[in-house]
């Protein structure tokens, strides 16, 4: 699909709130659609924990910071900012790389510690992939696997892969419900093998949504 740019923004804008509600059922947390707007209206939800809350709502500032910061570069910088909203009081540390081992639960991947000087050189030489679609996938899978923050890898690689997607009018990439757990085993695959092809066929074929523009 090939939006402008304004049409892409508005989007993006009407489709927040699903969006950040399939962005925290993919981690996990148990709220619903009707909820979700609750929350983002300002109210709390009394079956939901404080910290399912706050998952919440930082997707809602991190969404807004992405929104007015359309127009600047994506770099490694640009993602830091993304995560100090999307982990924000959730991790060790948040919008800075992490500086000690993790693992991930269910592969037996482990990634390394990052050093920024190879993560800055990887996202410039996926960057420059032509593509807008190919560059946005590509930066969202190797963010997710490489693992570079304490927390929120995930909603913040997505953030970030809807970035490249708006500016360039190439519609919203999201996770429906429905598709979760076909996702996350194609995710468990990607991170044991570091093999795309699958998953970002997945992500074509599920996951890009955008405007039927009549002419």
């Amino acid at each position: 699909m090939k939006l402008t740019k304004k049409q892409n923004i508005f989007l993006a804008k009407k489709v927040l709130v699903a969006n950040i509600y399939n962005s925290a059922k993919l981690e996990g947390i148990n709220t619903t659609y009707p909820d979700t707007k609750t929350i983002l209206d300002g109210v709390n939800v009394s079956s939901l924990k404080l910290d399912e809350i706050n998952c919440i709502l930082n997707l809602r500032d991190a969404w807004n910071f992405v929104l007015k910061n359309i127009e600047s570069p994506v770099n490694l910088d640009f993602v830091c900012k993304v995560n100090s909203f999307v982990s924000r009081n959730e991790s060790l540390e948040w919008g800075t790389l992490r500086n000690g081992k993790v693992g991930i639960n269910g592969v037996d991947y482990i990634p390394e510690v990052p050093i920024k000087e190879e993560i800055e050189n990887e996202i410039n030489r996926i960057l420059l992939e032509e593509n807008a679609v190919e560059k946005a996938i590509k930066l969202m899978f190797y963010l997710m696997r490489s693992q570079i923050f304490w927390d929120g890898n995930k909603r913040t690689s997505m953030l970030v892969a809807n970035k490249i997607m708006i500016e360039n009018g190439c519609g919203i990439i999201t996770i429906k419900e429905e598709y979760i757990n076909e996702f996350n085993k194609l995710l468990t695959d990607f991170y044991n093998t570091n093999d795309m092809t699958k998953i970002k066929q997945f992500i074509y074929d599920n996951c890009i949504f955008g405007l039927e523009i009549i002419n």
